[in-house]
């Protein structure tokens, strides 16, 4: 079996690839290095896998590169985890929309063009609980009312619904995987643990948006690529939440921050940013009854794997 991964030098990408490889399955990863986050960091993510005879990586942009001369005709069936993506909430607004549309909506498209005239076992698609907005009624359930409030998610949302058409006008076998707040070793830099890690640890302020006791659901890195793994057996056109399946207040991680650390935090609370939703907590029952997703990593134990490679790595942004 052949897989491609874009969007393999960032945080999911990378840990996907991983675990095919090891497994022992033929990997393409694709990346352009968009400078949301600095490309050093993203590097690092490679670095082994560069090093293993089963992964071959290029340098490219899925919105202009020639998809036939990277993935070379074979009868094999490719599976394609397509996890390419302009990431961030906050950012999204105004003229960042553009880069957005473009790198979330047009890239999918097209992507999913090229998909529908080639042998594919599976387009598994990376979306996000961003989906939901602020969802009256919680846990929310797959088919929930979606109104997103950010235009990052309106742009998760429409490549959903482009997998969708693909598959029932195309009959590309299209799964989407809603991801609730994923976090764990390489997670981005702009994420709030790897903020508040570095912050606690080089004793300075933790900034949090609003009041801190909005609350969110936490996903550990490996329950995310399990849920990858198991989407590859999932009935075609359908979408699936991949989540930690319980929520937990903002303020109360910074106190399990403490506990690990040891270390007293200095919190400054300032406005909330538009676009920031007040709670997520995804039901995962469909997940646990169609694709037996259960995660398995719990808060406590996965915030401590993180501050662990924190320090091991010593990240300095």
């Amino acid at each position: 079996m052949k897989f491609l991964v874009t969007g393999v030098a960032g945080f999911i990408g990378s840990h996907l690839a991983e675990n095919l490889v090891k497994k022992g399955f033929n990997v393409i990863g694709i990346d352009c290095f968009i400078d949301y986050y600095p490309r050093w960091m993203k590097e690092k993510n490679l670095k082994w896998l560069k090093t293993q005879p089963n992964f071959t990586f290029f340098e490219s942009d899925l919105f202009t590169c020639d998809l036939n001369s990277i993935i070379q005709s074979s009868d094999d069936a490719i599976t394609i985890f397509h996890l390419a993506a302009q990431a961030g909430v906050r950012a999204s607004w105004g003229g960042n929309f553009e880069i957005y549309t473009k790198n979330n909506i047009q890239v999918t498209q097209r992507l999913l063009e090229w998909a529908k005239q080639v042998n594919i076992n599976k387009f598994i698609y990376a979306s996000s609980s961003s989906v939901y907005g602020d969802c009256e009624e919680l846990p929310e359930e797959e088919d929930s009312i979606l109104k997103p409030v950010s235009p990052y998610g309106v742009t998760k949302l429409a490549g959903e619904h482009l997998c969708y058409l693909y598959w029932k006008n195309f009959g590309v076998p299209t799964v989407a995987l809603r991801y609730f707040t994923v976090y764990g070793p390489r997670q981005r830099p702009d994420m709030a643990f790897h903020k508040f890690i570095k912050a606690m640890l080089n004793d300075k302020e933790i900034e949090i948006y609003g009041d801190g006791n909005q609350t969110r659901d936490f996903t550990y890195i490996d329950d995310i690529i399990e849920g990858h793994i198991l989407a590859l057996d999932a009935p075609d056109g359908e979408v699936f939440n991949i989540g930690g399946g319980k929520r937990i207040t903002v303020n109360s991680v910074i106190k399990i921050l403490e506990k690990i650390l040891n270390k007293k935090a200095k919190v400054k609370y300032i406005e909330r940013q538009k676009g920031d939703v007040r709670d997520t907590f995804a039901s995962i029952t469909k997940a646990n009854e169609i694709l037996n997703y259960t995660p398995k990593t719990k808060f406590e134990e996965g915030l401590r794997k993180e501050i662990e490679w924190y320090k091991k790595k010593q990240v300095k942004v």
